[in-house]
């Protein structure tokens, strides 16, 4: 059993909270709320109704739809409006995997995927018959593109890798994939849940995309799937003619609404604000290692999300760095999955070669828009303390 070390009652205070860990979800931006104020109190008609109440909610699916794919370069028809981002996963690999079935039955993805990737392609594997190719990764967490072209076959229907990792930041080469993709007549999915509004993504490049709202300051239970024209999908659900036939359900207007203004607020800010993120991370980093000089940093320092860090802390016990986190006012995150009394290694960093033991002793540290510079000096100010409980010693 582990042994906890918690600071007795006399170093617990209370403290401000900073927020480190924008990428398991974000605030939702005031503007949003706004948008999708009317749609929660006055405007609440279903959008499926013939009437005014139904034809007003309708516009404004209508009007978000037409917006949405501007921002993406895509038209409206190739916005599919989901639950969020599991959803949108899902959808674009089982539904297209099941569509394509007549061109063949392999697959390929790679294995520092979300869970909701990893999860849908072993449904297809195991219970559907499907063949799937789990790409490697290298120490950085990148594919080898000459990997993926020896492992697409005659057979092959569709590949799937995201484009930035959730728990690492890694970029992945998702034009070249998608170029190599193109030549070779297979279509390409991307989970682009982490890099919207972070980096620039044109949904010409793929033949799906998923994103979902509330990693860029919109309403949670709101994403989106982009599907290419002349793709064809297998709908998951059944019961309705919404979406085109290829998600039924009645729309949820207003967090249709709010998806659409986060995405115009992201996309605003992010020339500016991946600098300024980048700044703040690699200053937090800066701090960690005067702090902890023996801290490892995780994944691809040059082709990564500016707005995440993930650093292990060898010798040190996870559970406790992230109980003694939280009660030093800091929100941060293992990037793995919490399971009852401990944390399991992350299958990211498993995929990477890193250490079972290493990878349990891991944090990741995500920034946003309200992030300050004064909030990473409080944090760093309060580390050596920290560290100095957990040192081995203790």
């Amino acid at each position: 059993m582990t042994n906890f070390v918690i600071p007795s009652s006399s170093v617990i205070r209370h403290l401000p909270l900073i927020y480190l860990d924008y990428n398991a979800t974000t605030p939702l931006a005031p503007e949003v709320f706004d948008a999708m104020r009317p749609y929660l109190e006055r405007h609440f008609g279903n959008p499926s109704s013939i009437h005014a109440a139904g034809r007003e909610a309708r516009a404004a699916i209508d009007d978000s739809r037409d917006r949405l794919a501007a921002l993406l370069g895509a038209k409206p028809h190739e916005i599919i409006f989901t639950g969020g981002g599991t959803e949108s996963d899902n959808l674009a690999i089982i539904g297209l995997a099941r569509a394509n079935t007549a061109r063949g039955k392999h697959l390929i993805t790679c294995a520092t995927e979300h869970h909701a990737v990893l999860q849908a392609f072993e449904h297809l594997e195991k219970k559907e018959g499907f063949r799937v190719t789990w790409l490697p990764v290298d120490p950085l967490g990148r594919i080898d593109l000459d990997q993926l072209a020896a492992a697409l076959s005659p057979e092959t229907t569709l590949v799937s890798i995201m484009s930035a990792n959730n728990e690492t930041g890694t970029l992945q080469p998702v034009r070249e994939i998608a170029a190599l993709c193109r030549t070779r007549g297979v279509l390409f999915h991307s989970d682009a849940i982490q890099s919207f509004g972070k980096e620039p993504l044109a949904a010409r490049d793929f033949d799906a995309l998923s994103l979902t709202a509330h990693k860029f300051h919109g309403p949670k239970g709101a994403g989106l799937l982009y599907l290419g024209a002349g793709h064809d999908i297998e709908s998951l659900q059944h019961g309705g003619s919404h979406e085109n036939q290829r998600r039924p359900g009645t729309e949820n207007t207003a967090a249709v609404v709010g998806l659409a203004r986060a995405a115009e607020l992201a996309l605003a800010t992010m020339d500016a604000e991946r600098p300024r993120q980048a700044a703040l991370r690699d200053r937090l980093w800066q701090g960690i290692r005067a702090a902890c000089p023996t801290a490892v940093r995780n994944g691809d320092p040059a082709r990564t999300l500016a707005n995440t860090l993930n650093v292990s802390f060898p010798g040190l016990d996870g559970e406790s760095l992230l109980i003694n986190l939280d009660l030093a006012g800091l929100c941060a995150s293992s990037g793995s999955a919490c399971m009852v009394g401990s944390i399991l290694p992350s299958h990211v960093l498993l995929a990477m070669g890193v250490a079972p033991d290493l990878a349990r002793a891991t944090v990741r540290f995500s920034f946003g828009k309200e992030t300050t510079a004064a909030e990473i000096e409080t944090a760093i100010s309060r580390l050596p303390e920290i560290f100095a409980r957990l040192a081995p010693s203790s």
